[in-house]
């Protein structure tokens, strides 16, 4: 895994370069696909994603995605709720394939290609997920979009992303959140809570910072591989942190 590589100056007047990174993970909730709404998803939000990760891709850098699926059914969620932990998770991986197919719907309707790996093969709707295929796709200018997590029960969506991420040899994990980085506390419940440009694995770790599982946060850490969180809300906020502007928060080694 390469480096970090340099962020450009905002105030150059040089083009910036767009490829920063040259092939990225985007890891988007599937709070993030909402909305205004209570649940499911909220059809002018994933157009706006779609837009924004058409862009990225327009500027040559190659993209996968992680999407999560609390929007539809968290199965942590369900367990609490009385499910048995398995089965739960196994429904909560089935939300995040009706997510990737939305994406995927809204990411085609503006000519981006693009192809959803699912861990779980399902073969009528989907690819099942084979890792130099997926590279392969990528190469082409594809969008790939992994779905149903890892394929197995007790783990996140953000333990998936990390290890697709590594599995891909992508030389960042974008993280698309509510807020533009990462901050002491929720900004929105505590407005004088400090945000951070960049941290270490072991401040998140350490300070209990919440930017991924502790999971994710260690299989990153373990394979160099830089967590950079911005607002998946802000528009044109992907492109911009592809060209090393904007604001955003950098998770690192130092």
């Amino acid at each position: 895994m390469s480096d970090t590589p340099a962020i450009s100056d905002p105030g150059s007047s040089e083009k910036p370069a767009p490829t920063a990174y040259k092939r990225v993970l985007l890891k988007v909730s599937g709070e993030a696909l909402m909305g205004t709404r209570d649940y499911g998803i909220s059809t002018e939000v994933v157009g706006k994603i779609a837009e924004d990760v058409g862009t990225v891709v327009a500027m040559g850098v190659q993209v996968c995605l992680v999407i999560g699926g609390g929007n539809i059914f968290r199965g942590v969620s369900g367990a609490a709720a009385g499910m048995e932990r398995a089965s739960a998770d196994y429904m909560g991986m089935l939300a995040t394939v009706l997510n990737a197919l939305a994406v995927q719907n809204a990411l085609e309707k503006r000519g981006v290609q693009t192809r959803v790996q699912s861990a779980i093969p399902m073969a009528s709707i989907c690819e099942p997920y084979i890792r130099r295929r997926a590279i392969r796709h990528m190469e082409k200018g594809r969008v790939v979009i992994f779905a149903a997590g890892t394929g197995n029960p007790f783990f996140t969506t953000d333990t998936a992303a990390a290890l697709r991420a590594v599995e891909m040899g992508c030389d960042a994990l974008l993280k698309g959140t509510q807020v533009d980085g990462v901050y002491s506390a929720d900004p929105r419940k505590v407005p004088d809570a400090t945000r951070y440009e960049r941290l270490t694995y072991h401040d998140v770790l350490a300070r209990d910072l919440g930017v991924m599982d502790a999971s994710a946060i260690s299989l990153a850490r373990e394979n160099g591989l830089p967590i950079v969180v911005f607002s998946i809300h802000a528009p044109g906020a992907f492109a911009e942190v592809m060209a090393g502007r904007g604001r955003f928060t950098v998770v690192t080694d130092n």
